[in-house]
């Protein structure tokens, strides 16, 4: 179950609106005959692919998979009937399936005489799921707020120059969290300062995420802007009596709140159009009104070996006042990256 576990990571950016799932297939010996798992949405789910490599040597064997087999027809058939097909004996699943047109596949396969047990390594296929189970649970996309600090908490000098706190093996690994996720948001002081690009470079096949700018008056944006060009696809968010200073981009109006844009109406705009996971890049303003609108669930910084003294801190605002009220997080990982540090953590669900 690790490996499939690992195998559905293979997937994470590319499948959505489709869960991360890893397949793997033992034959009646116990031997390990066929992998798979979810590469795209609308391709063939990760039990089909493992069954595919393991053909005849499934039968009678045992099916380890990270998610409950599907149960509906949609794109693809139901996964639950490609095993009961295959002649497999028995079906071990690590989460059960909360989509309401996709779960029952545990049931017609015990109907159909399969040995099924869940459970296995429930938390660790969870974890590596959290963006889509979010998004079928709370009906918004999972975001990740991403910064990089000094080590007195700074993500930019007194002046404002910011580039580069961090090193270049931790620039390179926000590429792979960006080809992670679905779709990347700045808000218009980082556009400003930093006429960012937003895609992905150096991961070979990765999908493009939607890049998203927040742009409240529409002025921020303007002819040339580097997230304007075709490296991927764009979504320019206004407030609705803004008038944008660009043409010819994708632009979605929102209604205006005390801070700047509603938070809660945009990540509703990006889970209809399919995006589960969310990376926000965006400065401390930004990053303030997802915390204070609780639309924040994992925090991923990396720390620099630098001091500044002074400058901007990584968080401005949140609705946060006494001690109290302090968002508690736990920290999943800490891992050296170069010369920096990037600890990996999650909110920890308020006790009532």
């Amino acid at each position: 179950m690790r490996r499939a576990v690992a195998l559905a990571a293979l997937g994470l950016g590319a499948t959505s609106p489709n869960p991360v799932v890893g397949c793997v297939i033992l034959d009646a010996a116990g031997e390990t005959v066929g992998e798979g798992w979810h590469r795209r949405a609308g391709g063939p789910h990760a039990e089909v692919h493992a069954l595919r490599a393991a053909g005849e040597r499934a039968r009678g064997g045992t099916a380890l998979v990270t998610l409950e087999p599907c149960n509906h027809t949609g794109r693809t058939g139901p996964c639950a009937q490609a095993l009961i097909d295959a002649g497999i004996a028995r079906v071990v699943f690590a989460v059960g399936d909360p989509n309401p047109t996709a779960t029952g596949g545990a049931h017609t396969l015990r109907a159909a005489g399969i040995d099924v047990a869940q459970g296995l390594l429930e938390a660790e296929a969870a974890a590596g799921n959290a963006a889509w189970l979010t998004a079928v649970r709370l009906g918004r996309p999972y975001v990740t707020w991403k910064y990089a600090a000094t080590l007195d908490g700074r993500s930019a000098a007194a002046d404002g120059t910011s580039r580069w706190i961090t090193s270049a093996e931790s620039r390179a690994d926000v590429h792979r969290l960006r080809a992670e996720c679905d779709a990347v948001v700045v808000g218009s002081g980082t556009q400003r300062a930093d006429d960012p690009h937003l895609a992905v470079r150096g991961i070979e096949g990765a999908v493009q995420p939607l890049r998203v700018v927040l742009d409240t008056n529409g002025t921020a944006v303007t002819p040339g802007a580097r997230v304007l060009d075709g490296a991927a696809p764009t979504l320019i968010a206004v407030a609705e009596d803004a008038t944008p200073a660009y043409e010819a981009v994708e632009t979605v109006r929102l209604p205006r709140t005390e801070g700047g844009l509603d938070i809660p109406a945009l990540l509703d705009v990006l889970h209809a159009r399919g995006v589960r996971s969310v990376l926000l890049e965006g400065g401390p303003t930004l990053a303030g009104a997802f915390v204070a609108a609780g639309a924040v669930d994992r925090v991923v910084g990396y720390l620099a070996p630098v001091l500044l003294g002074a400058g901007t801190a990584v968080l401005t605002g949140g609705g946060i006042t006494t001690i109290t009220e302090a968002l508690r997080l736990d920290m999943s990982e800490t891992v050296r990256i170069g010369p920096d540090l990037r600890i990996t953590a999650t909110l920890v669900a308020k006790e009532h």
